[in-house]
């Protein structure tokens, strides 16, 4: 799809029990360079509703809001789709910042190039948190498993994340938009998009702040969850799975038996291991101009890659030895 700069968009908010969270982003939106876009924000069946903080920015937005009762961001995302106006739908979490010309540079990209579906990347905002960069840089450096997810295509293929994406009517009515899947329901649109024979463009100069989770509690809980996500999207899609989706596995494994071999007197393993956490340490401080964001950032790294690894053997276990289906296997509503 060719579109001209003036084009317009319709920019869609799932969101649940995170009123402050989309102050901050409409607030990001409303500093835009241009205003090319509508905002629909959909409530999905949240306790702390944001309607209050939505009618503060009525007079700078064109921004209409819906609540309805829970049933996971795919298929709210798909309901604000049906309440958009335009006819390319672009897609932001609440936890995100929007660089105030993002929308100019997605007019300028679109407006040359024929997208019909697209991802962009994420970084980290200087505002955030010491541990909020830490989960950033192990969520996106090329020495985790970061690198495969947005802003690099060294990897794997990229699939768009529902952070920061958007598409067209086109691939909407091909698609018919997102799966009911709690967990992984944007890479699954990505894979079926891809299945149609559309490309998924990375454009890399559209990039978002995102705050991800403030804790490593919370942290570790969603990426395990994400890894139960990995074997689920196999099962639907069985090309889907790479070598470089078990690394956080191995490291599990890996990182364990470096342990018990060390005990028994065998160090090289483990001398492995700790230089792999040196670098890590050297990395992150030296991106983020920070020491202590260094050290954060090994454990934010540890933290990833066992989430990551219990939640995809987890989900091996149950999906592909005992054979039990996507919910029955894990009932908990991911998305709460």
């Amino acid at each position: 799809m060719i579109m001209s700069i003036t084009s317009r968009f319709s920019v869609i908010i799932p969101i649940y029990n995170r009123p402050d969270e989309m102050e901050e982003l409409l607030n990001s939106l409303s500093l835009q360079t241009i205003i090319n876009f509508e905002v629909v924000v959909v409530e999905d069946g949240s306790n702390l509703p944001c309607s209050h903080v939505v009618e503060k920015y009525k007079d700078k937005l064109d921004i209409h809001y819906f609540s309805k009762t829970n049933s996971g961001p795919g298929d709210t995302r798909n309901f604000g789709i049906t309440k958009a106006s335009s006819d390319f739908f672009i897609f932001f979490d609440s936890d995100c910042l929007i660089p105030p010309n993002y929308f100019e540079l997605l007019s300028k990209r679109l407006a040359t190039q024929q997208i019909e579906c697209f991802g962009g990347p994420d970084k980290a905002h200087e505002s955030f948190t010491s541990i909020q960069k830490a989960i950033s840089y192990s969520m996106t450096s090329l020495l985790t498993t970061g690198g495969m997810r947005g802003g690099s295509e060294q990897m794997i293929k990229f699939h768009p994340r529902s952070f920061n994406m958007g598409f067209s009517r086109k691939v909407l009515d091909l698609t018919e938009g997102f799966s009911k899947m709690r967990f992984g329901e944007d890479v699954d649109f990505s894979l079926r998009v891809e299945s149609l024979g559309i490309s998924c463009w990375l454009v890399v100069e559209c990039f978002v702040f995102h705050k991800r989770r403030t804790d490593f509690g919370k942290f570790y809980k969603q990426i395990f969850n994400s890894g139960i996500a990995r074997i689920n999207l196999y099962v639907k899609h069985p090309n889907s799975l790479k070598l470089t989706h078990f690394f956080p596995a191995a490291f599990v494994v890996g990182s364990l038996g470096s342990i018990i071999l060390l005990v028994c007197g065998y160090s090289l393993p483990f001398g492995i291991l700790l230089f792999y956490c040196a670098m890590l340490w050297i990395d992150g401080a030296i991106k983020n101009k920070s020491v202590m964001v260094g050290w954060l950032s090994v454990l934010a790294t540890w933290v990833q890659m066992y989430a990551y690894g219990f939640g995809f053997l987890s989900s091996f276990w149950n999906r592909l030895i005992l054979k039990k289906s996507e919910f029955s296997a894990f009932g908990k509503n991911f998305y709460k």
